[in-house]
């Protein structure tokens, strides 16, 4: 795994960079393989509590390997089937993390490395930093990570990056939902940390209950999740992080979560 990707904790937060800077870090075949394992893997992980997911290199993700890109002309049909689930498997598997991730967008990210973007649940750019759904211009279509990005950007967005396969900036990137702060490259690494600060100083079992509520809630009449909300919110208070979160708000105190982190 370690040729494809670079993993380094520090404390609670877990840093995952693609490790293919020779090739922008193309979404190989292995590499797809490797970052799903490992996003998968941080679910049953409790000694982590952020996750930051980065390129190394210039580049935060070129997209689908010029290798693939080539061989897949020859490819069957069935082999290009499995080929886009593995794709759609990485944007699930990032997306449906129990843990909040936070994109450090240091360089380019091109369709499926725009993709990655959006599955993160905060994102910080780079100014240099570019982004394109270039699907389009190669005689393809942003397939599988449309679920994703649709979600982020919405669908006029959507309509006119997805068919233009146009490049646009990390400011454009923030217009339209993809990117929450754009930084100067110098500023990026303090940046995510301020992220990081704010991140930890929430119940980590809270954290992974929004997440999963917001995939439930959000495409949804609201009508629809009446009871499920009603009973969220009936077990978080209910639940230890709840008791103690409140218990120190009434007595001016930081709960537990916020005492390792401070």
């Amino acid at each position: 795994m370690d040729d494809y990707l670079t993993l380094q904790q520090d404390g609670a937060v877990l840093t995952v960079a693609l490790n293919r800077p020779q090739s922008h870090n193309a979404l190989s075949p292995a590499l797809i393989a490797a970052l799903t394992e490992t996003f998968r893997a941080l679910n049953g992980r409790n000694d982590v509590r952020v996750v930051v997911l980065t390129g190394n290199g210039r580049s935060f993700c070129a997209g689908a390997d010029l290798n693939v890109m080539r061989a897949a002309a020859d490819y069957t049909f069935a082999e290009n089937l499995a080929d886009g689930r593995a794709i759609f498997d990485l944007m699930e598997a990032v997306d449906g993390c129990a843990k909040p991730v936070i994109g450090r967008i240091n360089g380019a990210a091109i369709g499926g490395g725009a993709g990655l973007v959006s599955c993160c649940d905060v994102v910080v750019a780079a100014e240099r930093a570019t982004f394109a759904f270039s699907e389009v211009r190669l005689g393809i279509v942003p397939a599988v990570i449309s679920p994703f990005v649709l979600a982020k950007i919405g669908v006029a967005n959507g309509r006119e990056l997805f068919l233009t396969g146009e490049r646009f900036s990390a400011q454009r990137a923030k217009e339209v939902g993809l990117v929450q702060h754009v930084v100067p490259e110098t500023e990026l690494d303090a940046a995510v940390a301020e992220r990081i600060t704010q991140l930890l100083q929430a119940a980590p079992g809270a954290q992974t209950a929004v997440k999963s509520l917001i995939r439930t809630v959000a495409y949804q009449p609201k009508t629809a999740v009446r009871d499920l909300t009603a009973n969220l919110i009936a077990e978080r208070r209910a639940s230890a992080e709840g008791r103690e979160g409140m218990s120190a708000f009434l007595q001016k105190r930081p709960p537990w979560w916020q005492e390792q982190h401070d």
